[in-house]
């Protein structure tokens, strides 16, 4: 039992770090490794994981708001979208089609990818123009990077388009139990036109709001297993102190090119479970 608390901390670790430099909640490594290798079942994995989020997302978050990577004032204007499509996911689980769901956002998630591979040169998203609704509530930016040894002053444009995306990445979390970083990043980042970094640190403080409330729902029903959620969120918390440490330090085409791959996977595991029989 010892052996197998180490190798789940471990693992842990490895998965705060990926989640803090991606903007992700590390699920994505967390719920396989410990269904796979360990036969846990996969409630109690997923709520391990949704616990965790909330690690990755404090963790992270102290060392991004202290660099002024996260935007407060983005993500809170995307979490309003991402909780009401969050909340209607919930509400219509029951009542849609799986399987086109998974292609749907598999598609989306494959031309975000591929949008993102045109874009694995650019260390910064060049000169935009914000739109009205950003500039009247003031969603502007700015943030010292260390690669790059210069502030960078952003803008941030689409902010409607974005509020629409957040809603419906909010939905696919609330429908299929999945984090929505994996569509939060790419949306800032391609369509809100947000510096990377920006994004998968805003990305980041956003997941933990999000989690927080699907927590709640696990504690309740009994799925949170002391023994497997507590060296997990030892070990994602650890690692995102680190992750966030060595993301500042990275440079944007490197981040780029790590997420890359990872996006075109989950849209082919989601187009797989969209065609599988």
């Amino acid at each position: 039992m010892i052996m197998t608390t180490l190798e789940i901390f471990l693992i842990a670790i490895t998965a705060g770090v990926a989640g803090a430099i991606l903007g992700l909640g590390g699920g994505i490594i967390i719920v396989p490794a410990l269904t796979l290798l360990f036969g846990i079942p996969i409630r109690t994995a997923v709520a391990a994981s949704t616990v965790s989020i909330i690690a990755t997302s404090t963790g992270a978050a102290v060392a991004y708001l202290n660099d002024r990577l996260s935007n407060v004032r983005v993500a809170m204007w995307l979490e309003m979208g991402t909780a009401t499509g969050a909340l209607t996911g919930a509400l219509v689980a029951g009542y849609l089609n799986q399987r086109v769901l998974f292609l749907m956002f598999g598609v989306l998630l494959a031309y975000s990818g591929y949008n993102m591979f045109k874009a694995r040169k650019a260390e910064l998203p060049g000169e935009v123009l914000p739109d009205k609704v950003s500039q009247r509530l003031g969603l502007a930016g700015s943030y010292h990077d260390h690669v790059l040894n210069a502030r960078v002053d952003y803008q941030v444009t689409r902010s409607i388009l974005g509020l629409i995306i957040m809603y419906f990445s909010g939905a696919a979390a609330g429908l299929m139990g999945i984090g929505a970083g994996i569509f939060k990043v790419p949306a800032m980042d391609q369509v809100m036109r947000m510096p990377f970094k920006a994004s998968t640190a805003t990305s980041n403080f956003m997941i933990g709001v999000t989690a927080a409330s699907g927590a709640v729902v696990y504690f309740v029903r009994g799925d949170v297993n002391p023994l497997i959620t507590g060296p997990v969120v030892l070990g994602v918390l650890l690692g995102a102190l680190v992750g966030a440490r060595l993301m500042v330090r990275m440079k944007t085409t490197t981040i780029r090119k790590l997420f890359i791959p990872l996006i075109i996977y989950t849209a082919v595991m989601m187009m797989y479970k969209g065609v599988s029989p």
